[in-house]
This record gives C-alpha cells, structure tokens and sequence, in this order.
C-alpha cells in the first residue's frame, strides 16, 4: 500500500533524457560532491530505463519537479531467500530537491518503484547507498530493506551500503 498523497503530488514515468531529470540529475551529483567528494561514476545506459529493462519517475509537487527515481533490472546482486535467478531490479536516481524534503516524498517515490517493479515481474528491489547518507539508509532501512552483499560498480568500496527487499511482504 501507498503511502497517501500530499496535494498536488504527481509522478509519472519519462526517459531518462527528460531535461527535468537531467535537473535533478545535476543536483544529485552535486549532492554526492559534497557529500563524496566527487559524482557517482556508476556507468548508466540511458536504455537501461527503458521497459522491459527498467522505468525512470519524475514526481512533481504543483507541477514543479522535485524528485526522481527509477528502477533498472540486474543479474549483479543476491537477495538471501530468493532462488538464483529470481528478477531483481536495482534502484537508482532516488532523489528529492531540498526544498521539497522531509515531507514523505523519497517514501512515495519508493512505493512507486516497489509497485511497478512488481508489476513487471520483478521478485526483489536491491539498492546501493553511502554511509554518507544516514537519511538515505533510515529510509530504506525503515521500509524493510535489509543489507545484502555489495554489488555494483561500488561493491568493494568502504562506503557502500546495499540492501535488499523481496516485493511482496516476504522477507530479504
């Protein structure tokens, strides 16, 4: 279940090219400057978010844009209690502008990609976050995300988080 929507809150699916996203994506990285010290160097293939490989979400406050979030099918991670080969799908580009935060937005976003991951057959989300992002890790943290073992582009870094969820209410 959704969490319920703030007025005018939308979302809807675009590509990745979107110049909205492209925005968002500039501030995400800006973020992760300051906060890193440098971008996220994770290579992304615009047709990565493309369905059936994935979907890439712009949500908007009063028509404004303010968050994005997108999901794209991998075969890199392992979800405890998924048999081998079981769809995932990892999140990626989940972001909210500053000025739009700490009003349950990121959740919204995240329900959003939980369901139409699910709905494109997907059995389990996986996601890589930094120790840098304490809010990032309470929010996944606190919508049943479990840690799993690193994957990705950041696997053997010291600052990386991952975690996992199995869609559906089953535990990682």
């Amino acid at each position: 279940m959704e969490p319920r929507w703030p007025e005018g809150w939308s979302i809807s699916q675009v590509g990745y090219g979107d110049p909205d996203v492209a925005l968002l994506v500039e501030q995400v990285q800006a973020f992760y400057v300051e906060r890193y010290g440098g971008p996220d160097e994770t290579p992304l293939d615009p047709l990565m978010f493309q369905p059936p490989h994935g979907s890439f979400f712009l949500g908007r406050l009063g028509g404004t844009p303010v968050a994005t979030g997108a999901w794209r099918r991998t075969t890199s991670a392992v979800v405890p209690g998924l048999p081998a080969g079981a769809p995932l799908a990892e999140v990626k580009r989940m972001f909210v502008v500053p000025t739009a935060q700490r009003r349950g937005l990121a959740r919204l976003v995240l329900a959003h990609l939980e369901r139409t991951a699910a709905d494109s057959g997907v059995r389990a989300l996986v996601l890589e976050t930094g120790a840098a992002q304490p809010e990032a890790i309470a929010l996944y943290t606190s919508s049943g995300y479990e840690p799993v073992p690193g994957f990705g582009h950041y696997r053997d870094s010291p600052l990386s988080r991952c975690y996992g969820k199995v869609l559906g209410g089953a535990p990682a």
